[in-house]
């Protein structure tokens, strides 16, 4: 019997009489619209932190968030959530300031290229191309390559995952994957898709129209760089912490790509947080379980650096 957090049911309510159509009606600028003007709702005031500065990283624009520690620093290069068409390195601003406080390490947000303008696998390269800078000349800018994760959440969950499966194939080193509600698989009729089609925030026709603008190839969605569940071998990737929510379409596919990890012998961690919703790590100012899910995340990195 799935139930809800009283704070994630006042927040939906909240959007319902908002009267704001759901995603697949509106246009990409109309949808990046509307999240860039709830996040800092949802996020509440930007913490304050020692270092933060815009600049690029092989080409591609980043944001650097550095605590008051002595450098070089472990470094985690987060991806932000968003179908990989909405979402920005403003809309998970307080998250990343918060996680470098709380974990005591150097965060890079990536402001990769979105579809439909850049489709797959456009995020793709530019989040592999940040990742490799960071391991080849992180200490440029502070960091240490040899501590160096990946993280993000929904589709910066999904990047992350794809940069520690092309991490291990580089040879490269990742202390950790953090996957956070992670979207593993293009199949939008798993029990949980089905099950949390509607009325918990994101929704299957969400998805639906994500993946039409990110890939829509059909075909194309089976390419491990775009579904890493379906990547021959998750064998020799990073140890992995994931999140994932009771109350989100993408609950199934986060949970079998744990499931997926720790039979190909990757020390992983599943969290599952009833009663929540997907995108809730961002809303410190409404939920607070998202406070948790901070210290959590925090704690994961900690212990792989």
């Amino acid at each position: 019997m799935q139930t809800m957090d009283p704070q994630v049911r006042a927040y939906l309510d909240m959007v319902a009489a908002s009267g704001i159509p759901p995603i697949q009606e509106l246009t990409p600028a109309q949808a990046r619209q509307n999240t860039e003007n709830a996040a800092p709702l949802l996020a509440g005031p930007p913490p304050p932190l020692h270092r933060v500065e815009n600049r690029e990283l092989a080409g591609v624009p980043v944001r650097v968030y550095a605590p008051d520690l002595q450098a070089p620093m472990p470094v985690l290069a987060w991806f932000h959530g968003g179908g990989w068409v909405i979402g920005s390195l403003d809309t998970h601003d307080a998250l990343c300031r918060r996680l470098a406080a709380a974990a005591g390490c150097m965060v890079v947000s990536v402001d990769y290229r979105m579809a439909p303008e850049h489709r797959f696998p456009a995020a793709v390269d530019d989040c592999w191309a940040v990742t490799g800078w960071l391991a080849e000349h992180g200490r440029e800018i502070g960091a240490d390559p040899q501590r160096l994760a990946v993280g993000g959440d929904s589709a910066g969950g999904n990047l992350a995952a794809v940069m520690a499966l092309r991490a291990r194939d580089a040879g490269l080193g990742l202390r950790l994957q953090l996957l956070v509600y992670p979207v593993t698989d293009a199949d939008l009729d798993t029990p949980s898709s089905l099950r949390n089609a509607t009325g918990y925030g994101l929704t299957r026709d969400g998805m639906a129209w994500f993946w039409d603008h990110y890939v829509p190839d059909l075909a194309g969605r089976a390419h491990p760089d775009a579904a890493p569940l379906r990547a021959a071998s998750l064998a020799g990737t990073a140890p992995a912490h994931v999140v994932v929510c009771e109350l989100d379409p993408l609950l199934d596919e986060g949970e079998a790509y744990a499931r997926r990890l720790e039979a190909e012998g990757v020390p992983v961690r599943l969290q599952r947080y009833p009663g929540m919703i997907h995108g809730f790590v961002r809303m410190f100012a409404v939920i607070d379980r998202s406070h948790d899910l901070m210290e959590e995340m925090a704690g994961a990195l900690k212990e792989a650096f």
